[in-house]
């Protein structure tokens, strides 16, 4: 039994509070946390919290008929409760972190798109798959410069201004005239220091800057390419600031999607691994598991499967998206291709979470079609959200494993046998009790 210690747990996995505090051998705090009518949180905590350590369990999940922002609202509302109360920490227990899958990039999930000048001289284009600029040097074709009003390349004028400190004077152009008068030089007055200033964005000048949207065709340089996005709400950063301006101290979740979300936070973030317990459930529970394959669907997941396979000792394959269209202007939906063999193998598709089902099931689809004679997906996190159900009961997989890091009743009496689930409690249980005690918690990072 652990002492001075409180575990508080939310709406959203009572199930899983309730593993945990019996695994800690300590009851759960007593609180209330209903809605009233208006829909406004109510939260109150019936015991002391004073000085004692707290954990907040609250889980961000969303489906079977949950409501995700609401759990998350909740999560911040104990969390100032608890501060309030004179809790002496406050750790926030999410073991599927919420909006961990919003990376704060400005790209859409197609991401940056190829872009080619469309070449009218020849019947033959060259395309291109450079995504950024050529860096500047010497032959280098550079880019379209900014004008500015006149249709001279900004560039070219800037390399030719002196800036001066003081009254020094102002260097020459090529026509004679120095640099500024252009500027400053109105009805036959010298752009000088104390005299009047044109209006620079003034149409009858021929006089403009980037800020001047009367004339668009000075700044068609600065308009967005199609896949990029003007305006990202980083969803990310702003779940990190919610949870600190709450209160929270300390933060302990399990396979976080975008591993960058830790350098969201000013307080620890402790992101515990499921690969030990995806990593037993292959030995005890796959048959000649020497000779399986250990597959990622994505690119993305490759570094996780081959933690995994490099500590197994066995093989790796990788499947990977191609989005190679014969014509530029092609909107061809992405060809997945399988790197490795697998004729004849089991196959082992590991992801940290599985929300619609379909990179997974297409995955399958492939695998099935290259020979494989199984197919298990192993995965941390099964939300099964929209009609996941239904597509992975159609698909090629034999054997779908995931942990109750969300409820899975509801997807376990849908799926039946084809679903297993493993209890990731204990672990939580113990990352709790070893920073309780101040202990390291290195031990369940060790997948080994």
């Amino acid at each position: 039994m652990v002492r001075n210690i409180v575990v508080l747990g939310g709406n959203s996995h009572p199930k899983l509070v309730e593993n945990i505090c019996s695994v800690l051998g300590i009851p759960a705090c007593n609180r209330i946390l209903t809605k009233f009518l208006s829909g406004e949180s109510r939260c109150e905590i019936k015991d002391s919290v004073r000085g004692k350590d707290v954990y907040i369990i609250q889980t961000g999940f969303g489906g079977n008929g949950a409501k995700l922002n609401d759990h998350f609202m909740d999560l911040c509302i104990m969390i100032s409760a608890c501060k309030t109360g004179s809790a002496r920490r406050v750790t926030a227990v999410l073991p599927l972190f919420p909006y961990s899958r919003q990376p704060d990039v400005p790209y859409n999930k197609a991401g940056a798109p190829l872009f080619n000048k469309a070449s009218s001289e020849s019947g033959k284009k060259d395309y291109t798959f450079e995504s950024v600029p050529a860096t500047p040097a010497p032959g280098v074709p550079k880019s379209i410069g900014l004008t500015n009003g006149n249709g001279a390349d900004i560039t070219q004028r800037l390399m030719k201004t002196a800036l001066t400190n003081g009254t020094g004077p102002l260097s020459p152009t090529a026509n004679g005239k120095v640099n500024g008068d252009s500027y400053f030089a109105v009805n036959g007055v010298n752009g000088t220091n104390g005299h009047h200033h044109a209006d620079i964005g003034s149409s009858q000048n021929g006089v403009f800057t980037k800020h001047d949207y009367e004339n668009h065709s000075l700044v068609s340089a600065f308009q967005a390419k199609p896949g990029y996005k003007q305006w990202v709400a980083q969803a990310g950063t702003l779940v990190a600031n919610l949870l600190t301006c709450a209160g929270a101290d300390h933060v302990i979740t399990m396979d976080l999607h975008d591993p960058q979300v830790q350098g969201f936070f000013d307080v620890p973030v402790d992101n515990l691994y499921g690969r030990p317990l995806l990593k037993r459930y292959i030995m005890q529970n796959i048959p000649n598991y020497k000779e399986a394959v250990i597959i990622s669907p994505d690119a993305g997941g490759a570094k996780r499967a081959t933690a995994i396979a490099d500590s197994m000792g066995v093989d790796f394959a990788l499947i990977h998206k191609e989005r190679r269209p014969t014509k530029i202007t092609d909107r061809q939906n992405a060809s997945m291709m399988l790197v490795g063999n697998v004729t004849d193998r089991v196959c082992i598709l590991i992801d940290d979470i599985v929300d619609t089902g379909n990179t997974i099931t297409r995955a399958a689809k492939l695998l099935k079609k290259e020979g494989a004679s199984k197919i298990y997906a192993l995965v941390t996190h099964g939300v099964f959200s929209g009609d996941a159900i239904s597509r992975i009961s159609a698909s090629a997989l034999d054997k779908v494993v995931v942990t109750n890091s969300v409820p899975q009743q509801e997807h376990k009496a849908l799926l039946g046998g084809k679903l297993d689930v493993l209890d990731i409690s204990p672990i939580f249980a113990e990352a709790i009790r070893r920073v309780h005690h101040g202990e390291s918690i290195s031990v369940l990072f060790n997948y080994d």
